[in-house]
């Protein structure tokens, strides 16, 4: 774990944990953990510098303060052997199935199944389960005879 990782919890204090990490796990350097409901993370995993995990959000009741209002919250979870690049964002109630890649910058707001490849904002999927990335042929030179 680097340095200025934050663990913000929030609501009441319940028994058992509100977050457990696995074994082998990388936590980069700012990345910041909001838990009101738990966050698991599994073995092996990587988590670049500068992401974010939020397990709840705010009510948004019109007439109302949003600060007053009960929000909706449910678990992450983070299986084995995932991959999240720089600057991600994890949403509520997100599952990453083992060998999940997140690209940097992306914002998860949906479950990753095992293997795939995901990024953008929202991410979506880049690659299925099983199949190589392909490389980008933006910066590719064509050469002629």
């Amino acid at each position: 774990m680097e340095p200025d990782v934050y663990f913000k919890h929030d609501g009441f204090w319940k028994p058992g944990p509100s977050i457990q990490i696995g074994d082998r796990v990388f936590i980069g350097c700012g990345t910041e953990f909001n838990i009101r409901e738990g966050i698991t993370i599994g073995d092996d995993c990587l988590i670049a510098s500068g992401c974010t995990f939020i397990d709840s959000d705010h009510g948004t009741t019109p007439g109302q303060p949003m600060n007053v209002q009960q929000g909706r919250g449910s678990p992450i979870v983070i299986e084995d052997n995932v991959w999240l690049g720089a600057q991600c964002v994890v949403l509520k109630g997100v599952r990453l199935c083992s060998g999940a890649i997140i690209g940097a910058g992306s914002v998860v707001t949906k479950s990753v199944p095992a293997g795939e490849a995901w990024a953008g904002v929202p991410a979506r999927r880049l690659r299925a389960s099983g199949t190589p990335l392909q490389p980008s042929h933006s910066n590719s030179q064509t050469t002629h005879s």
